[in-house]
């Protein structure tokens, strides 16, 4: 016959994988961020390629208000690739229109 465990033991149990969980996690967000680092040198990503520019603040200091159309999607393509039409244009969609779509061929109705 199985032995039934505790909620004591079962709490110990979860506190211990909680802490295994968090361990990994930050090891494997350095790998991630060394895996970032490398695309961003060798692409010569910047800040404002991610949107984290300090071209999207007023002068004030204080950030725009973002456009209500700026969360909705305008463009998919049968991968799953979305984009709402702000910003540069994601890689996906660009090789779309060179290999012959329209951007109406990509737009969400």
């Amino acid at each position: 016959m199985v032995r039934k465990r505790t909620a004591l033991e079962i709490d110990a149990e979860i506190a211990k994988l909680q802490r295994e969980r968090e361990e990994t996690r930050v090891a494997e967000k350095a790998g991630v961020v060394a895996r970032m680092k490398e695309a961003i040198a060798y692409y010569g990503i910047t800040a404002a390629d991610l949107g984290l520019g300090g071209a999207s603040r007023k002068a004030s200091g204080s950030a725009k208000k973002p456009s209500p159309e700026a969360g909705r999607v305008k463009f998919k393509d049968d991968a799953g690739h979305t984009w709402s039409g702000f910003g540069p244009k994601p890689r996906w969609f660009a090789e779309a229109l060179a290999s012959g779509k329209t951007e109406a061929d990509l737009r969400v109705a």
